[in-house]
């Protein structure tokens, strides 16, 4: 009797382990499954807009495409434009799963949650799967885009710098002729306002509000507080204090005697500047330019806007994370996700489809590279571009120039290394002082540079009350980790 239980549990055990290998290999056999076209894996795809009809519809689309390609299908989450920050905020708190999300210097924060480790390491991931995306991007875009020497996330292959124009009205430079060739500066502006002012006495030539900026000498360490290394600085990366900088100084007299002089609405420290652009009551601003972008204000003004350069281009990180998708670092696909970037980055298909949405539904085609949008495109999928990978792949519209992309590339390539670009400041030691700089900031800087106050009597106010709430401290805690920077680099 006994011989025959040990010999039915040696049955038994024998069964085990033979289940056991079998399932073993099963397992092995289903991971080396997934992630094909037979059995692909599911991304999740966080992004900002305003939701869309047809997005499923569209990822629907995609998924056939990226499942016989790469194995994956798409699924996108949109969530409005005021709702993303907070959402995605919640998401990582709880662990939601996700795979890609959409994040920048001003929506889903990227240099502070990739600190926070909610983003993958990208960097050799990159290397070993997104090869198509560092063909493609200009090398600017990833050295800016570098947190402590890492990669968390990838750019948006755009326009890669800033540049600040002066912006016209040309119904007015025409009906008084000005000579805005001859605008260099701020000062330069004088008689073209003073002649527009004499013959429009009831209008604020000069439009500002209260986040106006003229252009600055500086790269600024943190755009909220007023410090940084100036642009021509010599290779010293020398921090320095923003109102203590002869041009600033010189400008915001300048804005004052404008103000004075009527140029500017007089509520300007306090008012949104946009409200005159419907209603064409202005002759002259600043803003940020890009290729064709005289075209793009003069198509939404109803009206012909001319632009001339207030300043050289410069690529600042800030300039180059305005638009980047990063990986969880919680996702379970991370080479599959990176696979689907490079993809979207390159495959034109994929990328039109992914923007445009269908053909016949969303838009016609027109020729080889251009097309033609549909009432549906407007009403069910009107999706940010910029928000979803590579310009340069993407079809032309019909009143796009030949040249389009061409121009994009050259003005990415005439642009100049600000002397910042891939150095992130790290706050966490000076988070009280950099709170309560930000408080005197919003407080003098309104009206000091729409020129509502005098510079001369309220510059050594703005000092003396920076210093009280510890620039001192942050100015001496950013040069100590810029040139810890600048020593790791050589």
């Amino acid at each position: 009797m006994a011989k025959t239980k040990k010999m039915l549990l040696m049955s038994i055990s024998l069964v085990l382990m033979a289940s056991l290998f079998l399932a073993g290999c099963g397992s092995k056999k289903d991971a080396a499954e997934e992630g094909t076209p037979e059995k692909p894996v599911e991304l999740i795809w966080q992004t900002i807009g305003t939701p869309q009809k047809d997005v499923d519809k569209v990822m629907a689309k995609v998924s056939e495409y990226t499942k016989e390609k790469i194995g994956v299908t798409v699924k996108m989450k949109m969530y409005d434009w005021g709702d993303y920050n907070q959402k995605m905020q919640v998401v990582s708190a709880s662990g939601e799963p996700y795979d890609i999300a959409f994040t920048s210097s001003w929506a889903f924060d990227y240099v502070n949650n990739a600190r926070k480790g909610a983003f993958y390491d990208l960097t050799e991931l990159l290397d070993q799967y997104g090869q198509g995306i560092k063909d493609a991007l200009h090398p600017s875009f990833l050295e800016g885009a570098k947190i402590d020497g890492k990669l968390y996330a990838v750019p948006v292959n755009k326009e890669l710098p800033a540049q600040k124009v002066f912006r016209y009205n040309k119904n007015l430079v025409d009906k008084y002729n000005l000579d805005i060739d001859s605008v260099k500066t701020l000062e330069d502006l004088e008689p073209l306002l003073a002649a527009v002012k004499k013959g429009e006495p009831n209008m604020f030539p000069f439009s500002a509000g209260k986040d106006f900026r003229f252009t600055l000498p500086l790269d600024l360490v943190n755009e909220n507080i007023p410090l940084g290394v100036r642009l021509d600085d010599n290779g010293d990366l020398k921090v320095v204090n923003l109102l203590e900088q002869p041009e600033v100084m010189k400008n915001f007299e300048t804005m004052h005697k404008f103000y004075k002089a009527g140029y500017l609405k007089k509520d300007a420290a306090t008012a949104t500047s946009g409200d005159e652009m419907k209603t064409g009551a202005w002759l002259t601003d600043l803003a940020h330019t890009q290729p064709f972008a005289d075209t793009l204000w003069s198509d939404s003004n109803g009206y012909p806007v001319v632009s001339r350069p207030a300043e050289e281009p410069y690529v600042y990180n800030w300039s180059v994370t305005g638009s980047m998708m990063a990986i969880s670092a919680n996702t379970k696909y991370p080479e599959k996700a990176m696979e689907f970037l490079n993809l979207l980055n390159t495959d034109k298909y994929l990328r039109n489809l992914v923007n445009n949405g269908i053909e016949g539904e969303h838009y016609k085609r027109i020729s080889e590279d251009r097309i033609e949008y549909l009432p549906a495109k407007q009403e069910n999928y009107d999706m940010p571009s910029f928000t979803l990978g590579n310009f340069f792949v993407l079809d032309k519209l019909p009143s796009d120039p030949d040249n389009k992309w061409d121009e994009f590339k050259k003005f990415n390539d005439s642009a100049k290394n600000a002397p910042l670009l891939g150095f992130n400041f790290n706050g966490d030691n000076v988070k009280t002082e950099m709170a309560s700089i930000q408080n005197v900031r919003e407080e003098f800087f309104p009206s000091l540079f729409t020129g509502t106050v005098d510079p001369a009597v309220y510059v050594p106010k703005a000092l003396e009350k920076f210093k009280q709430a510890g620039l001192d401290k942050v100015q001496a805690e950013m040069q100590k980790q810029i040139d810890e920077w600048k020593a790791s680099r050589k």
